[in-house]
């Protein structure tokens, strides 16, 4: 477990930061860009539970838990200072991910046309967060094409995309409340 007692250390003031082996980067680093972005994402999410209750609530609390471990895994390279033991995503995980999105889809009604976010407010909010985890996904394959990956980040973050698509479906009764682009319509 980590421990704050100080929230403020002055060490960023020069524009770096310290990844968790330690080592000093530019603030705008790709890495940081990256695992930032996954914060980002749970932050939207947490906004979403704000209207959620029971397995959807249950299934988002993991999801944030599963995202600091993902911004863990990320701020310690692989391969890098202290890298032994670090704590890494696993398959255990995309495939509870996985096992959820199936379970949800099969009581959904199929899709008859693209789903523009809207519907109720965790569907909303959802929609948000798949749309932030699809930057993250970006910035994090960007950054496996120069720097050591764990390539399940990868994997988590693309089903993590699917989930919380999936979810929002869900929350729309079932796919019935959901908001469907109908091309051309404004011509």
């Amino acid at each position: 477990m980590v421990t704050l007692s100080k929230i403020y250390t002055r060490g960023g003031d020069g524009g770096q930061t310290s990844l968790g082996d330690g080592v000093r980067v530019a603030k705008h680093h790709l890495r940081v860009a990256a695992y930032g972005t996954v914060d980002e994402a749970n932050g939207v999410i947490g906004c979403a539970r704000l209207h959620t209750g029971g397995e959807d609530d249950a299934m988002l609390g993991r999801i944030q838990n599963d995202l600091f471990d993902l911004g863990a895994d990320l701020c310690r390279p692989e391969g890098g200072r202290k890298s032994e033991g670090a704590l890494r995503v696993t398959q255990a995980q995309v495939d509870r991910l996985e096992a959820e999105i199936d379970s949800m889809n099969e009581s959904l009604e199929s899709l008859k046309s693209f789903v523009l976010p809207g519907g109720t407010p965790a569907s909303a909010y959802l929609h948000l967060g798949r749309t932030v985890v699809r930057r993250a996904e970006r910035l994090i394959t960007e950054l496996a094409e120069t720097e050591p990956v764990n390539q399940v980040v990868i994997h988590y973050v693309n089903r993590l995309s699917d989930h919380l698509f999936v979810l929002a479906r869900r929350l729309n009764d079932g796919g019935a409340g959901d908001v469907l682009w109908t091309p051309g319509d404004n011509r």
